[in-house]
């Protein structure tokens, strides 16, 4: 057997990450998870797409019929490439379109705005848990920088290394009497 701790099988198990991680905040996005955002885009392009026809030319029994059943169909696909949350959420806020007939042009505008403004919901929600992940991830840097002992940071970035600032002697740099800078390209004595 092997000395190597066993990572925990439940996810409850699991310690909470430290607050403001990237885990941290990946972990409390975690239900808004959209497992292809691709394909999630594309349908919404196209549901967008459909909402502008339906308001700008009347559309006949069959036309209604139709777009009835790419409304569904974009239902079940955008279902492919959410998390299970997600899906639930969307199939409490969809009602379905009476069976025994086509739905009006109202019911169809009304289904489809109502679907774009959920996308849209879901596109702002991701791309705010995105800008907190970075910012979460940028403050992790800068933690560790501070943590790095001075002069550690490769090229002086953290104000204490090899790099020479204005008025400093560095390696091919020499200040005359006046403080003013000498250069003298590849002399380094």
């Amino acid at each position: 057997m092997s000395d190597q701790p066993v990572p925990p099988s439940d996810p409850a198990d699991t310690p909470p990450a430290p607050a403001g991680s990237a885990e941290a905040v990946a972990a409390a996005a975690d239900p808004t998870v959209v497992g292809q955002p691709a394909k999630v885009m594309r349908i919404g392009t196209m549901i967008k797409q459909l909402l502008e026809e339906v308001r700008s030319a009347p559309l006949d029994e069959a036309a209604r019929g139709r777009l009835a059943e790419v409304h569904a169909r974009s239902l079940r696909e955008l279902e492919d490439g959410l998390s299970p949350d997600l899906v639930d959420e969307l199939r409490r806020i969809s009602l379905p379109f009476p069976e025994d007939s086509s739905p009006s042009e109202a019911e169809l505008r009304i289904a489809q705005a109502q679907l774009v403004g959920w996308l849209e919901g879901l596109f702002h929600g991701l791309q705010a848990a995105l800008v907190a992940q970075q910012m979460a991830s940028q403050a992790q840097v800068g933690q560790r920088r501070r943590a790095l002992p001075p002069g550690s940071m490769p090229g002086g970035l953290d104000g204490h290394g090899a790099g020479a600032g204005p008025g400093q002697a560095g390696p091919s740099h020499r200040a005359d009497g006046a403080g003013r800078e000498e250069r003298h390209p590849g002399q380094y004595l």
